[in-house]
């Protein structure tokens, strides 16, 4: 995986009630906001760091914008589905549909976003589909852009709390993220901890939401990344690990009433 960053400064607070402020009076009604009815692409990435919500690194390639108009494009079909979010962990999730025959499923995976990104399009890209539940792993490409935990974990509990106010009834499936061993995508293996740990908590404390812990199910017992669960750069998931983490999901989804 390539890493173009970009660091960026904490993004404008008033900007993000503002977006929270008028998700809450969408929700109010009971209607998707209205720019989501009448826009013909989803709303494009902001183009300075003050004007995106949350903390953290800011990451933007040329796909992210083609992955987002297909996305866009079939809004209408995917509605009502189980959502899973994250970047190319769940993008590369190419079997998803076959895996769960059955069960509509929605993949809003982008390879190389981060929990800031994630933010960004989550009210569009996931809680625009009017979800069943919501799968979310995120986190990986925060690590390796050195990233604190802390910031990574403010995103996925702003997400959190975004979906609490606009849709308080779907239930969140958090995934802690996965062991790996890329020596191209290097991580602090104490901020991996810090983030599945504060993982562990944000599921604890609240409504509808709990915790899938991928890392224990596709380590070793020493904690490294399971060969059979991966592909050979040691980063993204084989066949195999996808089924794993299938394995780990339908027990919370099913707790969740999603299945």
């Amino acid at each position: 995986m390539r890493f173009a960053a970009r660091i960026a400064t904490l993004a404008s607070a008033a900007a993000l009630f503002a977006s929270v402020g008028a998700m809450c009076h969408a929700a109010s009604r009971n209607i998707e906001p209205q720019d989501n009815v009448t826009r013909a692409a989803p709303i494009p990435y902001p183009a300075r760091a003050e004007d995106w919500p949350g903390s953290g690194v800011i990451r933007v390639f040329a796909w992210m914008k083609d992955n987002r108009n297909f996305f866009w494009s079939e809004r209408d079909i995917k509605r009502g589905s189980i959502v899973f979010a994250g970047d190319s962990l769940t993008a590369s999730w190419k079997t998803l549909e076959s895996d769960f025959s059955g069960t509509k499923v929605a993949n809003r995976g982008i390879g190389g976003d981060v929990s800031r990104g994630l933010l960004f399009r989550f009210e569009q890209d996931v809680l625009g589909l009017r979800p069943k539940a919501i799968v979310i792993l995120i986190g990986i490409n925060d690590l390796t852009a050195r990233q604190p935990a802390s910031d990574t974990l403010a995103n996925v509990r702003l997400m959190l709390e975004i979906k609490q106010t606009q849709q308080p009834l779907v239930p969140v499936v958090l995934c802690t993220v996965p062991p790996s061993a890329n020596p191209n995508a290097p991580v602090d293996e104490q901020q991996r901890r810090l983030l599945n740990q504060g993982l562990r908590q944000l599921a604890e404390n609240s409504k509808l939401v709990s915790i899938v812990d991928l890392h224990a199910a596709l380590s070793t017992p020493q904690g490294a990344p399971d060969s059979q669960y991966f592909s050979s750069d040691q980063l993204h998931l084989s066949a195999a690990g996808h089924a794993r983490w299938k394995q780990a999901l339908l027990p919370a989804l099913k707790a969740a009433g999603a299945l």
